[in-house]
């Protein structure tokens, strides 16, 4: 699945330049969860996962993000320590949503 993600990011890429630096953070973190949650969605729906589970994991990649924007916008938190955090709270967060379906993920498809 963390391939898919980098496949998805190295898709998408292109739109981050689109929006520039001059973007705020929280705009490219967004479009850092859509490019993961694009791939992440395109391997989860060919392995036949069920549509509540890939919306669950999309929700996870994004709310490890949205999680940290009001620290940010405190000024507890840099954009590069949003970007770094926000990816590294991603896999404990799809952990959870995995763990909320685990029938579903740990058979074979």
């Amino acid at each position: 699945m963390l391939l898919a993600m980098l496949a998805g990011m190295a898709v998408f890429a292109p739109l981050s330049m689109l929006v520039g630096d001059d973007a705020h953070v929280e705009v490219h973190a967004l479009l850092m969860a859509t490019s993961m949650t694009a791939g992440m969605t395109a391997w989860m729906a060919w392995r036949r996962h069920s549509w509540p589970a890939i919306a669950e994991m999309g929700l996870a990649m994004y709310l490890a993000f949205v999680v940290l924007f009001p620290p940010l916008w405190l000024g507890l938190l840099s954009g590069d320590g949003l970007m770094l955090a926000g990816h590294v709270l991603m896999l404990p967060a799809m952990a959870v949503a995995m763990l909320h379906r685990r029938e579903e993920y740990v058979g074979a498809h």
